[in-house]
């Protein structure tokens, strides 16, 4: 069978945290947003914009390799990671690191089964069923938090980290009627100093797509 190809729901920007116990809190991972499809042997990393990441061979590698799936649609984020955790953009940019990783928050479709009309926390737990059965080293699972959003988001800015995703737990993954998810971003987040000047200028001269 071939895969379908996924439009990955993009998080509307809100200034403000909230509370809801309907929903569920992600940590904002600053990376390259992915789709990782994985079928008959093989895998693609897939941007938002459709590009496929030729850079990260090694990392699909390793999913196709020690993922025990027959399909697989997974939704995340490459990134590299510093001692604690905290995702370190600048190196995944000049590709300094060696060991990137795909932070998997959403699964999308796994060995035949379509998942997207499932509800969001059904398919979180499935996905870390996977994760967590795999040997997979370079496949992490995004947890989250329910209900308190506020607190998470005053935590996470105290970490200098990028920022939060909120979702609601019951909600499908669809294109055509997309989730309302959010992000809220940290405004004293100190990667993001320059960033835009310095991602457009290496993406030019390394010709690699954004996006």
């Amino acid at each position: 069978m071939n895969l379908p190809r996924i439009q990955p729901i993009n998080p509307t920007r809100i200034a403000a945290p909230f509370d809801h116990p309907d929903w569920l809190f992600e940590l904002k991972h600053d990376g390259y947003r992915a789709v990782a499809y994985i079928e008959n042997g093989k895998c693609e990393l897939v941007s938002r914009k459709q590009n496929v990441y030729k850079r990260f061979g090694q990392l699909a590698g390793a999913l196709t390799s020690e993922l025990r799936v027959k399909n697989a649609i997974i939704d995340g984020e490459i990134v590299c990671l510093d001692g604690q955790g905290r995702s370190l953009f600048l190196e995944l940019l000049r590709h300094r690191s060696v060991h990137p990783v795909l932070y998997a928050f959403d699964l999308l479709w796994l060995d035949g089964d379509d998942l997207r009309g499932l509800p969001l926390i059904e398919r979180k737990r499935q996905l870390k069923r996977l994760t967590r059965s795999s040997r997979c080293s370079q496949l992490l699972f995004a947890d989250h938090i329910e209900a308190r959003g506020i607190d998470f988001f005053r935590a996470i800015c105290e970490r200098d980290c990028e920022g939060i995703i909120a979702k609601p737990k019951d909600s499908i993954y669809s294109t055509e009627r997309p989730a309302a998810w959010f992000k809220v971003l940290n405004p004293a987040y100190t990667q993001k100093q320059g960033r835009k000047e310095l991602f457009e200028s290496f993406h030019e001269r390394q010709n690699i797509p954004v996006g």
